[in-house]
């Protein structure tokens, strides 16, 4: 397993530079984005895995409400016992330019105590933005992946979450977002990741296929292009647009360190300073052979028990790494494979050459 993770930290240091992209996967056009809805709504039809309505009174008046709604009263010292209604907090991403009809799905989760919210059926929810404005209407049956069992003597089994599901198709589009897409005389393409040679290179690449002083870049993210008005035109230039090729500039040196699973990433750019770095390790074995000890014949003794310890020490026997001047952190890697060392090993020694200042690249532990 050890080389294996090696092995493909290797191929993913000696792969091809970055090639020609699309900027369509480079950029977005600014404005064209999706908004967050979100609402509160009541699922119903549980199996008595809803809310403990002793600590969610918040559910009880949410029935009461809505069955208020319906023309049902009940009587204000009436005691509810609603073990299959939940309160649930539903949210979901309306997509640019969605249209009235148009469906989207939605995401439901438990605001109270529910153990699960499997079997149940969303009530219709309204769904409100930012501004406050209902945007889209949810209803419908519940997907829950997650689920939980549990025993007679208090065992219990809980795989993935059962307090969260989701309603594809759940909710329909009632209102269109504003955007200023048609009336902009101008397109802003911002880049997914900030880069002063890639956003050059994204508008030098369109001054030579639209002509000279078409696009201009702004920063190390925007890239602004002259655009023609009317939606229709507008929609076929940027449809010419998001097809043409860039180059990317190539990242800055990073190498990322997840400190839990042992997984490093490399960055290709990453180069090291002459250095030489001594790294092994002292092994210490402790053994207890017990022997037991009889008395001599005639003698008043009782048989015992000795301990015979044995302490020995070992220590690896090719502990030293040197590196060149311009050395690749692949040469790193083949020599970290070389002498069977673990990932926890690579990372000291990175972290080690960052400490001496021979790692020309940002190190970061997550």
């Amino acid at each position: 397993m050890r080389r294996w993770i090696f092995a493909l930290l290797f191929l993913a240091l000696v792969a091809p530079a970055a090639q020609a992209e699309r900027i369509k996967d480079l950029a977005a056009v600014e404005g064209v984005r999706a908004n967050q809805l979100v609402g509160y709504g009541l699922v119903v039809g549980l199996d008595g895995t809803g809310d403990q309505t002793s600590q969610t009174p918040f559910t009880v008046e949410s029935v009461r409400a809505m069955l208020a709604a319906q023309g049902i009263s009940l009587p204000s010292n009436q005691n509810l016992q609603l073990q299959n209604v939940a309160a649930v907090m539903v949210t979901a991403e309306l997509p640019p330019f969605a249209k009235p009809g148009q469906s989207i799905d939605v995401t439901v989760s438990s605001l109270g105590n529910a153990d699960s919210l499997r079997g149940g059926n969303l009530l219709m929810t309204p769904l409100k933005g930012a501004d406050g404005q209902v945007y889209a209407m949810a209803q419908g049956n519940l997907l829950v992946s997650g689920f939980s069992a549990e025993g007679g003597d208090g065992s219990s089994i809980t795989v993935n979450i059962p307090s969260t599901g989701r309603v594809p198709n759940g909710a329909t589009v009632e209102r269109e977002v504003a955007n200023g897409f048609a009336d902009s005389g101008a397109v802003v393409l911002n880049l997914h990741t900030p880069d002063f040679t890639t956003a050059q290179r994204m508008a030098q690449v369109l001054n030579d296929h639209l002509g000279p002083d078409t696009a201009q870049a702004l920063d190390a993210v925007s890239v602004r292009v002259r655009a023609p008005q009317g939606a229709d035109q507008k929609v076929s230039y940027i449809s010419y647009i998001e097809n043409l090729e860039v180059d990317p500039g190539q990242g800055p040196a990073k190498v990322i360190i997840n400190a839990r699973t042992g997984t490093i990433v490399i960055g290709s750019q990453v180069r090291v300073q002459p250095a030489a770095v001594s790294h092994g390790s002292l092994t210490v074995t402790i053994s207890e052979d017990p022997e037991v000890v009889q008395p001599n014949p005639l003698a008043e003794g009782d048989t015992a028990i000795e301990q015979d310890t044995e302490i020995t020490a070992e220590e690896e026997a090719e502990p030293m790494f040197l590196f060149g001047p311009g050395t690749e952190l692949s040469e790193i890697v083949n020599a970290v494979n070389r002498v069977g060392a673990a990932p926890s090993d690579l990372v000291a020694i990175l972290q080690a050459l960052k400490q001496a200042g021979a790692l020309r690249a940002e190190l970061i532990v997550i």
